[in-house]
């Protein structure tokens, strides 16, 4: 008996979400052909640069409620671009989605033509600034954090600001020497953009935070995971430029994590999905991205992913209005457009990666 009330509660649960896989309230009723064919490829193939643990109940909901599976590749920000990108031009098979952190390499994506333009119905919900050509779409509301291990900082050293952390490793030189940890920006497209982005918004104290993170000989790592590891486990001390939505998510089971948001100006990054024009499954492409914009992708985003939903009707700690509450102008969310481009003119890139050179490698 047990089973069989087991499999009625299964079957009341897929049913409901058959209900609202057909045509999800307020879209046009033309979305179900697009349902429809989803259903027919009923595959998705995802490139990403976000972790597989925090979204795998995200991904769960949505073979659920459409009834496709979805193939998900989980790899660095550079990776994700160049494999996208080389079996792009062999024709060969690929993403059909693309989902990065690594903002500025999606923006190039959609400006060298790779990318299929798409409107979701879920547009009007996105903040103006969250959207590019309707190619690419910003899907989380992130802050950088400055990550420190609470059981070995001291709390009335733990900096507040950048002004603060230079101070501190200068100060404390011989406490931090090889204890700090940041971006490897020549091997990460995603912390290569943070810092090109904290260069626009205050160039003066950015190259100063960064040579006095070089003066330490610090640890520089290509992902978020490794940097929070070894924080964790005391081998770092502190950490510059790390996605608060993983330091929320780390602090939560792990009592020597501790974060800060900087008071002088915190960035807000954000995870952008695209949609390649190449797609072999288009209809589950575009159910995909609208799911992942939607209100209830953005709840599960924000509730059991921590990654901080985009949306201002989506309320909490991990959202856009919990943090506008928390931190109010101090936010400078990063906006989708050319203007990320800039430092991927292949001048400018050499210049700046010549310049960090100059500043860590010593």
């Amino acid at each position: 008996m047990q089973i069989t009330l087991k499999c009625i509660a299964a079957s009341i649960a897929f049913a409901s979400g058959s209900a609202y896989a057909q045509v999800p309230a307020g879209y046009p009723g033309s979305y179900q052909a697009v349902v429809d064919g989803a259903k027919k490829e009923s595959r998705l193939i995802i490139y990403s640069a976000t972790d597989t643990a925090p979204v795998r109940s995200l991904i769960k909901d949505f073979e659920n409620l459409y009834g496709v599976k979805v193939e998900y590749h989980d790899m660095n920000s550079t990776e994700l671009y160049n494999r996208y990108v080389s079996e792009s031009a062999a024709n060969s098979k690929s993403a059909d989605v693309l989902w990065s952190s690594a903002m500025d390499l999606q923006v190039k994506l959609v400006n060298d033509g790779l990318m299929l333009t798409y409107e979701s119905p879920e547009i009007g919900y996105l903040p103006q600034w969250a959207q590019y050509q309707k190619q690419a779409y910003g899907t989380t509301y992130e802050p950088l954090a400055i990550v420190y291990n609470k059981r070995l900082v001291a709390a009335g050293d733990v900096p507040q600001t950048r002004v603060d952390l230079i101070r501190l490793l200068q100060t404390r030189a011989s406490q931090y020497k090889g204890k700090v940890t940041t971006y490897d920006i020549e091997k990460s497209g995603t912390g290569f953009n943070y810092l090109t982005q904290d260069a626009r918004v205050n160039p003066q104290v950015t190259w100063t935070l960064v040579r006095a993170i070089g003066a330490t000989g610090p640890k520089l790592q290509t992902s978020t995971g490794a940097m929070m590891e070894r924080i964790s486990s005391g081998e770092n001390l502190i950490g510059y430029n790390i996605l608060g939505s993983y330091a929320f998510a780390k602090a939560k089971k792990d009592p020597s994590i501790g974060y800060v948001y900087p008071k002088d100006y915190t960035q807000v990054v954000s995870r952008l999905v695209t949609i390649s024009k190449k797609a072999q499954h288009p209809n589950a492409a575009k159910l995909w991205v609208d799911y992942l914009l939607s209100k209830r992708g953005q709840t599960l985003l924000a509730n059991q992913a921590d990654l901080f939903s985009i949306r201002a009707d989506v309320d909490g700690e991990t959202s856009m209005a919990g943090l506008s509450k928390q931190l109010g102008d101090a936010l400078k969310p990063i906006p989708i457009g050319a203007g990320l481009l800039v430092y991927l003119d292949q001048a400018k890139r050499l210049e700046f990666l010549k310049q960090w050179q100059q500043a860590v490698r010593r």
